[in-house]
């Protein structure tokens, strides 16, 4: 009569010894730790089982790639926050430059106005060198103008590709999120379930 009870406790403890056994022995892929979050999702969609419409992923992967898309979202965070800062740090560049530019222009078109000679610094400078020091400024000028617009131009078209990128693997992780949770917890039921008939013969 005292047999069954004790070859079911018997038989527990050995399952559970194996259980704790082998997870104690389970090692970390590569792909999970060195390859992109795309990678390491790509291996768990490979890897793991699907079940009655659930995967059955292994808790200490599902939490190392937690931390791998948590730390990839903080930095492209990071780096969104630092190229906004040069996207302003650009366009007050940008501003003195227009500034500096206008300025020559109005000081240009004052000495087109006056004759051949005129006064620099108490010394009379010949109209035509100082309309090629003056265009040779502007030119300058337009060209650091220029460049600056197109590193402008470039961060702005990285920090809207990086921003969309972000949205898209936030998007993808809380999918992913949402669904191993109700595999867990629908593993877990079943679980219970389980141990509940086995506890009932």
């Amino acid at each position: 009569m005292n047999e069954s009870p004790l070859k079911n406790l018997m038989i527990f403890a050995a399952i559970l010894f194996a259980a704790v056994k082998a997870n104690g022995q389970a090692t970390m892929p590569d792909e999970l730790t060195r390859g992109t979050i795309k990678e390491q999702i790509n291996y768990l969609q490979d890897k793991t089982r699907i079940y009655e419409n659930y995967r059955a992923v292994r808790e200490d992967m599902f939490q190392k790639i937690n931390r791998n898309i948590l730390d990839t979202l903080s930095s492209d965070r990071k780096s969104i926050n630092e190229l906004r800062i040069l996207t302003s740090n650009l366009r007050s560049t940008n501003d003195s430059v227009n500034i500096i530019l206008e300025t020559t222009r109005q000081s240009l078109a004052e000495t087109t106005a006056t004759k051949n000679s005129i006064t620099v610094l108490g010394m009379e400078v010949n109209k035509t060198a100082y309309n090629s020091i003056m265009w040779t400024i502007i030119a300058v000028i337009s060209i650091v103008l220029v460049f600056g617009f197109l590193v402008f131009k470039r961060n702005l078209m990285v920090t809207i590709r990086t921003g969309k990128e972000l949205k898209e693997l936030s998007d993808e992780f809380e999918t992913y999120r949402q669904s191993t949770r109700i595999a867990r917890e629908k593993m877990t039921m079943d679980h219970f379930n389980e141990m509940q008939r086995l506890k009932g013969k």
